[in-house]
């Protein structure tokens, strides 16, 4: 998880309410766990930088303000998908696989700190990168703009075939 010395806040930061002086005067201090998640989670948008590339940008931030995109990429599907998830990285996982099996398999269980972890189902084969794709799956799901941009990422040929799946299905 991202900390405070992670973060992407420069000397100049977005226009906001709150002066250099208390910025600085706060950052001196212990993040809460919470700002990982506040550091990545936009909303973003892409727009055309210098070199044929797209840049990621947090709301209110651009190149021609002075600000550096998060991430620059060659194609605009790819920066798209990039603001889909890049929200979900500031979250803690919001499901685990036991690396041991029980008699059903490999249990996958609630992320979340906690004493007690639900048990929501069981793989089996211990697949780690199924786990991290449903993580990264219930992160897109959570936040509607993260959907949205996976889905304008996604293209009309995609999104019309998906139209029709989901049509039939919900018939």
């Amino acid at each position: 998880m991202r900390s405070y010395h992670d973060s992407t806040l420069s000397s100049q930061s977005s226009p906001n309410a709150f002066s250099p002086s208390f910025l600085h005067r706060i950052g001196e201090r212990d993040e809460p766990p919470a700002a990982g998640e506040a550091d990545v989670a936009g909303p973003w948008h892409v727009e055309e930088v210098p070199g044929g590339f797209f840049g990621l940008f947090r709301l209110g931030e651009s190149l021609e303000r002075g600000f550096r995109p998060q991430a620059r990429f060659r194609d605009r599907w790819l920066a798209l998908l990039a603001a889909a998830v890049l929200p979900g990285t500031g979250r803690d996982a919001a499901f685990r696989l036991r690396k041991e099996p029980d008699a059903e398999g490999y249990v996958l269980e609630e992320g979340t700190a906690g004493a007690s972890r639900d048990v929501l189902g069981h793989f089996a084969l211990f697949d780690e990168a199924l786990a991290d794709a449903l993580n990264v799956a219930a992160s897109l799901v959570r936040l509607p703009v993260s959907l949205a941009c996976l889905l304008e990422g996604a293209g009309q040929v995609s999104l019309e075939r998906a139209g029709a799946i989901l049509d039939e299905k919900v018939s």
